[in-house]
């Protein structure tokens, strides 16, 4: 009879190398370097957490079960069954050793009612009273998050569940599944899968189960030629499993004299007198102390922290073609979240520098304002590519994220001091407007007006005078109020002095283009959709002002369209006639179709009275 996997005390020590560098470190730099080289070995031991019971102790509770069918009332008679299984088949089966094979086969003579039989003991259930149970647990997880970065190819495990196999699935791989001798020779070669699974015991579904004495002691010649080659050809990483039952297993470790890769051990307790031997006959390094989900979670994150010490600087290219593989991917949602994130707080620390970007001035140098400016639009380049990918590409699964993007920008602008000089004081907002104008162009390109009436009006600055309300980006961001109209049209870039007065949204729509170019090619497209973000954002800015003298517009370029009839009936005019019920920016004015027509009223009407003026 075999009793579920145990450890024991060992009669000598393991082998533990390294003279006081933790294993750990050597193997997580070990598969850093070698991804794909390291097969793992899982036990029972990995599983158990989810509570999945051994092929054993199944064949003790079907007895049991068989036991109470046959005599219901006798309570001493299930008891003796339980705790004699093979006394009890021996008078009562078929004259066949006890096995899980035999006893199943007695029990449910079809596929289907043995996976009906079975089901409880692996397959989770919306009546188990514990919470995960028969579900993967942290160590499936994480070794599936292994696999999914490429450093880990070969599995093998005496398991009879499905949770590898879940695991897998939840991060996009369908692994290639060995678990009968014959499908050895058919399968794809090692090299040449994803991930393979090596169930060297069987699936839970299958009659020809390994867990008795005699089946464990020794294996077909197909698994053992499989087990040669990968125990030469791979480093492996052991977790959950004794070596005190499975002796066929025992004897394939014990037939490899030298090994080309490492051996590492995780063991919660102390090795057993089997698992001791084989350690010291590998030259094997024990990772004490550890449950199955220590040691996989574990070296994970110390992969994970090496890849970010060798990787090198992203360039602009790399980020976009990095978020384009990662944005659809739900399991690697995490990696588009840093990817913005580092971008907007690597922008942020630069533009918060008042040693570099002054926020007091007893008298302004334009071209020192012309440089500030550059450098701002330069240091923000990369996040301004992003936005503009994402948002194009976007479903709507990562809006939250370009609104706090934003928002993060936003921040930039904090409190100057208790002296400071008005336009320089806003200017540190300019790579929030950029963001804004650059998703926002985009957005209206790729038919997301719903998701511009959030960008205008979720993203929010809370002023450090006066009123400190939070007010919404539309609001805070009219280019007109960060950047100062005569430092700007005396900016060096623009050549020599002319009578020509260029708008704040002209320097806008320079500086968005080439993020752009490649989703937007044509400049007459992109021209209307910069028309359009502005007269759009006007509405919104003129609605979200709280005091009659903030009712102002954004006053771009988009007003000249206006002054084409003479009365003001350009562009917010014809603008004014889409609104309706399914309007998709109808979300910026709380879904009021009333409120939104006023706002965009109010804007023709301020460009009848004021014309151009920037």
């Amino acid at each position: 009879m075999v009793n579920e996997e145990q450890r024991t005390q060992p009669s000598g020590q393991p082998v533990m190398p390294g003279r006081g560098l933790d294993p750990m470190v050597a193997l997580a730099t070990g598969v850093h370097a070698c991804p794909g080289v390291y097969a793992l070995l899982l036990g029972s031991g990995v599983s158990t957490a989810a509570g999945i019971p051994t092929g054993w102790q199944v064949v003790v509770d079907l007895v049991r079960r068989a036991a109470v069918a046959n005599r219901p009332d006798d309570e001493a008679a299930v008891a003796a069954a339980t705790a004699h299984p093979e006394a009890w088949w021996a008078e009562h089966g078929d004259g066949e050793p006890l096995g899980y094979s035999n006893l199943l086969a007695a029990l449910a003579g079809t596929s289907a009612a043995r996976q009906a039989l079975l089901a409880g003991y692996f397959e989770p259930s919306e009546d188990d009273p514990e919470e995960g149970s028969r579900t993967p647990t942290a160590a499936h997880r994480a070794i599936a998050d292994l696999a999914a970065r490429g450093s880990v190819r070969v599995i093998l495990t005496t398991n009879f569940d499905r949770l590898m196999e879940r695991a897998l699935e939840d991060v996009g791989i369908s692994p290639q599944v060995v678990h009968r001798p014959e499908q050895v020779l058919a399968a794809t070669p090692l090299a040449h899968s994803k991930v393979t699974i090596v169930k060297l015991h069987g699936d839970y579904l299958d009659l020809e189960q390994r867990n008795t004495i005699d089946e464990l002691s020794t294996y077909p010649k197909a698994y053992d030629d499989l087990l040669d080659r990968i125990f030469d050809e791979y480093g492996l990483i052991v977790s959950g499993w004794s070596a005190d039952w499975d002796h066929a297993l025992v004897a394939a470790l014990e037939r490899r004299a030298t090994r080309r890769y490492p051996m590492f051990w995780g063991a919660y307790a102390a090795p057993s007198e089997k698992a001791t031997r084989l350690i010291a006959q590998h030259d094997g390094a024990v990772i004490a102390n550890v449950t199955a989900d220590d040691l996989f979670a574990g070296l994970l994150a110390r992969l994970e922290a090496l890849d970010s010490l060798a990787a090198p600087p992203l360039t602009r290219d790399m980020a976009v073609a990095r978020l384009k593989r990662v944005l659809h991917d739900p399991v690697r949602r995490i990696e588009v979240t840093d990817l913005l994130q580092n971008e907007a707080d690597r922008v942020v620390g630069h533009v918060a520098d008042t040693d570099r970007f002054p926020t007091h001035l007893p008298s302004i140098a334009f071209a020192d304002y012309d440089k500030w400016l550059a450098s701002m639009r330069t240091e923000s380049d990369t996040l301004l590519y992003l936005l503009a990918t994402g948002v194009f590409h976007d479903d709507g699964t990562n809006d939250r994220l370009w609104i706090r993007t934003v928002n993060r920008l936003m921040s930039a602008r904090g409190q100057p001091g208790s002296t400071y000089t008005p336009g320089l004081e806003s200017y540190r907002h300019y790579p929030a407007l950029l963001a804004v104008w650059v998703a926002g162009v985009v957005a209206i390109t790729a038919d997301r007006e719903d998701f511009l009436a959030q960008l205008l009006t979720e993203p929010s600055w809370r002023p450090w005078v006066n009123d400190r309300t939070p007010r919404p980006a539309a609001d805070v961001l009219r280019p007109i109020w960060l950047l100062e109209p005569d430092w700007l049209n005396k900016m060096p870039r623009w050549g020599q002095p002319t009578n020509w007065l260029y708008p704040a949204s002209h320097l806008l729509r320079l500086d968005g283009r080439e993020p752009v170019r490649s989703l937007i090619p044509d400049d007459e497209s992109y021209a209307a959709a910069c028309d359009r973000l502005e007269c759009l954002a006007s509405y919104v800015a003129v609605d979200a002002a709280r005091e009659p003298t903030r009712h102002v517009p954004w006053m771009g370029e988009f007003i000249l369209d206006s002054r084409s009839d003479g009365n003001g009936d350009g562009l917010a005019a014809q603008i004014a006639t889409e609104i309706g019920e399914d309007w998709p920016m109808l979300g910026a004015f709380d879904g009021d179709v009333e409120r939104a027509r006023k706002a965009a009223e109010d804007t023709s009407q301020f460009i009848r009275q004021h014309g151009r003026t920037w």
